[in-house]
């Protein structure tokens, strides 16, 4: 009777413990990995009631047709200037580059970024910041736009790089009023609907 009572009390740990480590929510490892930092309390930008909630964030459909390769212009002796942000902030920046590409069978052109802060960080030095608006922007995406994070390393040898939009996320500010974070600039809006990526945060979706 002894060994029946300590068999079902491990049966109950590991059942207790399956619950808790339900599988990750999304569609890809992107997602995945993306909804796992949002859920983790150490790192989230999410309220705390939001997130004692939160089962994951809501995307567009993966599609393909979002991934497109754009032809990089490096901006030559770029001046430094201060980003506009949410609130009084004013971080450095310079304009790295503009990237045009194809997309839903319209030109499109976007401004990338460097900020000059993260060149001081070993981490972040190779870090690029793409932030765009699109005609879904404040209706079925964010309407501050959205971030897409690009690497100096991603260019090829033939001046192109790889532009997921799939891949795309909100700005903490969407989240949380607390954070501050840095204005997509007008010139970078996309006169198309960029129906992948990340959606707007629906408090009640969940």
């Amino acid at each position: 009777m002894k060994k029946m009572t300590i068999a079902f009390t491990f049966f109950l740990i590991l059942a207790c413990n399956s619950k808790d480590k339900r599988p990750l929510m999304g569609k890809t490892v992107y997602q995945q990995e993306l909804n796992a930092s949002y859920k983790d309390a150490s790192k989230s930008p999410l309220k705390k009631r939001d997130l004692k909630n939160f089962k994951g964030l809501d995307f567009f459909p993966v599609d393909s047709t979002f991934i497109v390769i754009a032809n990089l212009t490096k901006t030559i002796n770029a001046p430094t200037f201060e980003m506009a942000t949410t609130t009084d902030r004013k971080p450095l920046y310079k304009e790295y580059g503009i990237l045009k590409f194809n997309l839903k069978g319209k030109k499109c052109a976007l401004k990338i970024y460097q900020s000059q802060d993260d060149l001081r960080d070993k981490k972040y030095k190779n870090h690029l910041f793409l932030p765009f608006t699109d005609d879904t922007s404040g209706e079925e995406s964010y309407g501050g736009g959205r971030y897409m994070d690009v690497m100096t390393t991603d260019e090829k040898a033939d001046g192109t790089i790889e532009l997921n939009f799939n891949n795309t996320y909100n700005p903490y500010c969407a989240y949380n009023d607390k954070y501050s974070c840095p204005l997509t600039p007008r010139k970078n809006h996309l006169d198309v609907e960029v129906k992948a990526g990340i959606k707007v945060f629906e408090k009640d979706s969940y």
